[in-house]
């Protein structure tokens, strides 16, 4: 398994880019799998379902299955937030997990880049950033595809993942 991190500014086009380089991926046989930092308080279950009922009910973690697919949502509960190797263990093996968020965290990213954002470049200051995918000229020795290119993106994307246990190996040195 490989990871690799999607960097950028809200905005930037990451969620769109992902959409794009997903079915390029899977088309070259590749398995993937996305994690996704969420700020504070988001909900993937329904108010006054029966999964929501029994998390307000206390549960610590609430697993809900049907023939289409399965979800388990866990409930932190107070208990800090859990780091990005810890998330990854939880995956079942695929060919490449890309991440989206965990900035601090030590994985290589590609940073995503928007001119009409007017927001700047994040490589300067990230030493985890590898390349960038962006519409605009960048001065820099990263490797730099556009933003339309999707074939060039994954292509990047493939070349710059890590396996997953250097990342963790990488995250567990910063402690």
């Amino acid at each position: 398994m490989k990871v690799i991190g999607l960097a950028g500014w809200s905005g930037a086009g990451k969620t769109t880019l992902l959409t794009r380089l997903i079915p390029h991926f899977n088309a070259q046989g590749l398995r993937v799998s996305v994690i996704k930092h969420a700020h504070h308080q988001f909900d993937v279950d329904v108010p006054g379902k029966d999964s929501w009922r029994h998390r307000e009910a206390g549960a610590a973690e609430v697993l809900v299955a049907s023939s289409n697919r399965w979800a388990l949502m866990h409930e932190l509960r107070g208990a800090a937030e859990p780091r990005l190797p810890e998330l990854l263990s939880k995956l079942s093996a695929v060919d490449l997990v890309v991440v989206e968020g965990f900035k601090r965290e030590p994985h290589r990213k590609i940073e995503v880049h928007r001119a009409a954002n007017d927001k700047p470049l994040l490589f300067p200051d990230d030493p985890g950033i590898v390349g960038i995918v962006t519409d605009a000229a960048v001065e820099t020795r990263l490797p730099t595809v556009h933003l339309d290119d999707v074939e060039a993106a994954a292509a990047l994307m493939l070349r710059a993942a890590m396996p997953v246990e250097d990342a963790v190996a990488k995250s567990a040195a910063m402690r």
